[in-house]
């Protein structure tokens, strides 16, 4: 296996403190929530608030938790498909709103990314999940969700594989996409997690501990100057995208430092960037490593580039809004949760 990106969990080394993953309470980490973690028996429902995706393709990700010991239900949404989106706006809505208020559902799992969160964001009632918290599973247009819920109720949230991403036979899986689905138990679990990323001339040198936030850079970029823009100074922030072309990248890195959000970072992760090539003749000339080092000019946080993390194979678990420690040195860089 190439092991240039890998994840271990740390939640049996004896230096380190045992979790209680049999509390019933909400931990606290300063004003963040940590919702409980997951154990055997416990329910996590699957339900589609941006694109839509099959009953049959999620069979594999249903049976795959299950083996993890944890009931599964299919929301309402699943199998339902209105023009790209798992069905109506107020039925994605209906279904959402239903995991978020069923108190026996821990941990809600959305079906894929793709589009749509953000056109029924404001009308979700997060006040019962609010007092009583649970995971919510994602990437992606999930962004949407982890950046809202992160500025307007300091609760934590998976970034993480959907449905869409376990592969249909298992037993032909390539070990990193055993390792990244397995990531996802990890967290839910409460392990202690642990990632590293290669070295590269453009890391930037440093160490923080702060907040992790993030997610795809697009719809970050879209969420600025929202009540769902997440607050970013002080805390490590990581990103990544996909399908765009390099001059688009370069425009939502300008919206996020025009706005302040590159402004106080104890951290920049960049992920995953998979850009389209230059149409002919209007080369924009510059690589993922160019774009970022010129937004973060005059800042003396670390940068860490190369993350295992986005739309690709090794994308992993990450907890938003706990707290890590992030190294970056000439070995690589390093992120632990705390």
């Amino acid at each position: 296996m190439n092991r240039k990106y890998f994840i271990t969990s740390l939640a049996f080394a004896t230096a380190l403190p045992t979790l209680n993953l049999e509390a019933k309470t909400v931990a606290n980490t300063g004003s963040l929530k940590i919702p409980p973690y997951l154990k055997p028996g416990d329910t996590i429902g699957i339900s589609c608030p941006a694109s839509d995706i099959t009953v049959k393709e999620v069979e594999s990700a249903k049976q795959l938790m299950e083996s993890w010991g944890f009931k599964v239900v299919l929301g309402e949404t699943v199998g339902k498909k209105d023009m790209t989106y798992g069905g109506t706006d107020d039925e994605r809505l209906a279904d959402f709103q239903k995991m978020l208020d069923d108190t026996d559902i821990k941990a809600i799992m959305c079906g894929r990314g793709g589009y749509g969160v953000v056109r029924i964001i404001d009308r979700l009632n997060f006040s019962r999940f609010a007092r009583q918290p649970k995971w919510i599973i994602g990437f992606s247009d999930i962004t949407v969700l982890h950046s809202h819920i992160n500025r307007n109720f300091s609760i934590a949230t998976l970034h993480a594989k959907m449905c869409n991403s376990f592969p249909d036979d298992w037993t032909k899986a390539e070990p990193i996409q055993i390792e990244t689905i397995n990531s996802i138990k990890q967290a839910l679990t409460g392990e202690r997690m642990s990632y590293t990323s290669p070295p590269t001339n453009a890391n930037r040198a440093g160490s923080s501990k702060a907040q992790l936030i993030g997610g795809n850079l697009s719809i970050l970029s879209n969420l600025s100057g929202t009540k769902s823009q997440t607050v970013t100074q002080g805390k490590i922030l990581f990103i990544e995208d996909t399908g765009e072309y390099p001059y688009n990248i370069d425009r939502l890195l300008w919206n996020l430092k025009r706005s302040g959000q590159l402004t106080g970072l104890a951290g920049l992760i960049i992920g995953g960037f998979k850009m389209k090539p230059d149409d002919a003749g209007e080369e924009f000339g510059k690589t993922i490593y160019d774009i970022v080092l010129e937004k973060v000019k005059g800042y003396n946080y670390p940068v860490c580039f190369d993350f295992p993390v986005g739309h690709q194979r090794n994308n992993f678990a990450l907890k938003c809004g706990v707290v890590h420690e992030l190294t970056v040195t000439a070995e690589g860089g390093k992120l632990v949760s705390m």
